[in-house]
């Protein structure tokens, strides 16, 4: 590949300098200045876009971390990179969108549009570099284990002649050069694309053309041992090939210059559902066109001339404060792929999951469930249960009707099947299909489509609201009468999603939660304006009211002396009015352990505001997802799960319920084995200080990992086999 431009084997990242405007320097401390009186005070208040970007910050810190296989650490590279993509994906290109509308409204911590963009891209500058740096030590690891991957300069003769002929049989027919010139306009480039731009020499003229790097072809490509040089496994970067054999694509010409680009766009989905005559047309046309969203990101080169890099902006209509350069690799989103290599010892080592039930105790499954809630506890124990109930609810010839919420369920799924059975069996089923489900509306379309044709009743949910519960509904005809049999779930009916998102999902016949979930149904296909309910918290209607007098009776418990305490495992906590209850709640002496995955608003540990809360993050092998809220309660707990997160949109904007554990064994198995494990974990917890950064929970003692223990738990537990 020696026509290729010389790449060196280590590529330090470089960033677009620093924006001529820089953010002001914060004042020292400044919550310490706070009136205690004043919980609307922007000091109390973190940044929502910088607290995510410090969670992919946790997330690429367990790239250092090895305690977890090799690959697996690889993995983390590429999911914080993932994470990346999306965050300009949405919520950069939301910040870009206000700017442009001169929207100065400041966000609850007081920074306004245009202050919160110079933030985020001083921390966005400083992570790329990092991706950079990350992937100089696992390449240099992998190489200890006998993983290469090979530059240019590396490559032999031969082996290049063997990837001349690879290019001309498998990478060419796929490539499709594109000019730009007053006979050719801009091609379109589409989202999270990989690219060349290209200048020719035509007839002593230059000329510009784009290359896209087909997403369909592998980035990495495995070479022979007997080329590379090296035993074990050698690959070569699909770009580096095509680059050493552009030449092929240009005959005639000369080429002067090929450089590599990324583009990232704005994919915000927004809907004017009440205009919307069709909504699933309304969506699909919605799709069609954010594949032409502005351009959020420019990811190119550090080596790209100005002239080049003018076309390019000048095309995309951006500024120089959206473009990133790099002389590192572009795209580590792609790294995933080194997944697939057959080497377990680089991986996490398999479990099998223990089954509660399955297809084969489908005699037995509703008697179980009406004489005893049962629990699951994803990935620690399997999804088949989920599976079987299903199952169970399409053969039983005593079950009439099927009512279920679909918001991600992936490709390929059998819960789809299932109900596509049930109605090709003559069962009613009626079936909630969040379209809005972001990045997953295309999916959800086509299976919306192919339920519609079998007969299902499916509904898209209510206006201007996304439905984000998960509810399946099993109606049974009994001796004694119609029984309701209930699934009610922190995550999504998704098997593959099930293996390593931690979830739960409980098994109910309770007719009060019954007639509160018939009641959640009649509102999503019908007219229901039902205002309150028997056990359930469902948002719009109930969930924030009721969470927040839960919350103050907490309070009400520590002024009386009684025993009070919160626990609240959630991905998020963002919405302002919930924070300040929980302040509230603090400031009367209410204990709080807060788990929170990834974004976190509230400050900790403000003198006379939040003392006695401390917020845990935990992150690892498996995306903590589950929610859970625990309430003392003066002696007597009460347990939550659900879907719902707290966040504005969660309690405002998005059908959620959150359903109580009413078992005594299951809420002390949350209690004590549950949550205890995640406030315990000192292996995979990061604290959340109060300047909003977060650190590593101290070693003292014996280590203890939330995940090790709760699979061995999982695994060694006695069942009861009846």
């Amino acid at each position: 590949m020696a026509t290729s431009p010389s790449r060196s084997r280590t590529r330090k990242a470089s960033t677009a300098p620093e924006p001529a405007t820089a953010p002001a320097a914060p004042e020292a401390s400044p919550w310490l200045q706070v009136d205690p009186a004043n919980l609307e005070a922007p000091a109390l208040y973190i940044n929502r876009e910088l607290s995510w970007l410090e969670f992919n910050q946790r997330v690429l810190e367990q790239v250092y971390d090895k305690e977890h296989p090799l690959l697996e650490r690889v993995k983390f590279l590429a999911i914080a990179a993932t994470n990346l993509d999306e965050f300009h994906m949405v919520r950069v290109a939301t910040i870009l969108r206000k700017i442009k509308e001169d929207n100065t409204v400041p966000t609850p911590d007081g920074l306004d549009p245009k202050a919160q963009y110079r933030a985020i891209q001083s921390r966005v500058d400083r992570m790329m570099l990092e991706f950079s740096s990350c992937w100089d030590m696992l390449h240099a690891e992998l190489a200890e284990q006998q993983v290469y991957f090979l530059e240019p300069s590396d490559c032999s003769s031969e082996l290049e002649a063997h990837l001349r002929e690879l290019f001309l049989k498998d990478i060419l027919p796929v490539l499709t050069p594109l000019a730009f010139d007053p006979g050719h306009p801009f091609p379109h480039i589409s989202n999270l694309s990989f690219n060349f731009a290209v200048v020719v020499n035509l007839a002593g003229q230059p000329r510009f053309a784009r290359v896209k790097i087909p997403d369909t072809l592998p980035r990495f490509i495995e070479v022979p041992e007997a080329l590379s040089g090296h035993s074990g496994h050698a690959f070569v970067f699909l770009e580096d090939v095509i680059e050493a054999n552009l030449q092929e694509l240009f005959p005639g010409t000369q080429i002067e210059e090929a450089f590599v680009f990324h583009v990232t766009r704005d994919t915000d989905l927004v809907i004017q559902e009440d205009e919307a005559d069709d909504l699933l047309e309304t969506v699909d046309q919605g799709l069609k066109e954010i594949r032409y969203g502005n351009v959020s990101r420019l990811h190119v080169e550090e080596k790209i001339p100005q002239r080049i890099l003018d076309v390019l902006a000048e095309n995309f209509e951006v500024s120089d404060s959206i473009i990133i350069r790099t002389n590192s690799r572009i795209n580590f989103s792609d790294w995933m792929e080194l997944m697939k290599l057959p080497l377990p010892a680089l991986k996490d080592a398999p479990f099998a999951a223990p089954v509660l039930f399955d297809s084969q105790s489908q005699d037995t499954i509703f008697e179980r469930i009406r004489y005893q809630d049962l629990l699951t506890h994803q990935p620690y124990e399997s999804f088949v249960p989920v599976e079987a109930f299903l199952l169970a609810a399409v053969q039983d010839p005593n079950v009439v009707a099927i009512k279920m919420t679909l918001y991600r369920v992936g490709s390929n799924s059998p819960i789809v099947e299932r109900l596509i059975e049930a109605a090709e069996a003559g069962k009613q089923v009626a079936v909630l299909v969040e379209l809005k489900a972001r990045f997953d509306e295309r999916n959800n379309i086509a299976w919306a489509r192919r339920l519609e044709a079998v007969g299902v009743h499916v509904v898209y949910g209510v206006l201007n609201l996304k439905t984000h519960c998960k509810l399946c509904l099993v109606v049974r005809q009994e001796a004694d009468g119609v029984r309701r049999y209930m699934h009610i779930g922190t995550g999504n009916y998704n098997p593959s999603t099930a293996k390593i998102y931690t979830d739960m999902g409980l098994f109910t016949a309770n007719e009060e939660i019954g007639q509160d979930v018939s009641h959640v149904f009649n509102f999503l296909t019908g007219y229901s304006n039902k205002r309150s309910f028997n056990r359930l918290l469902v948002a719009p209607v109930t969930l924030r009211s009721r969470l927040e007098e839960l919350i103050q009776r907490e309070a009400e418990h520590a002024a009386a002396g009684r025993p009070a305490r919160l626990i609240f495992k959630v991905n998020s906590i963002a919405d302002p009015r919930m924070i300040r209850t929980l302040y509230s709640a603090s400031q009367a002496g209410v204990p709080q352990d807060l788990i929170v995955r990834g974004v976190c608003c509230l400050r900790p540990g403000v003198p006379g505001v939040s003392d006695s809360i401390q917020v845990r993050s935990i992150v690892g092998r498996f995306l903590e997802h589950s929610r859970i809220y625990f309430f003392e309660n003066g002696g007597s707990p009460e347990i939550y799960i659900g879907s719902a997160d707290l966040m504005e949109r969660n309690l405002d904007r998005r059908v959620e319920v959150l359903a109580p554990i009413l078992d005594t064994g299951l809420k002390e198995q949350l209690r004590t084995v549950v949550l205890e494990a995640c406030i315990t974990d000192s292996k995979r917890t990061f604290l959340l200080q109060t300047d909003g950064t977060h650190q590593r929970v101290p070693e003292s003692g014996e280590a203890s990992c939330v995940h090790t223990r709760l699979l061995d738990w999982y695994a060694n537990r006695e069942r009861d086999p009846a």
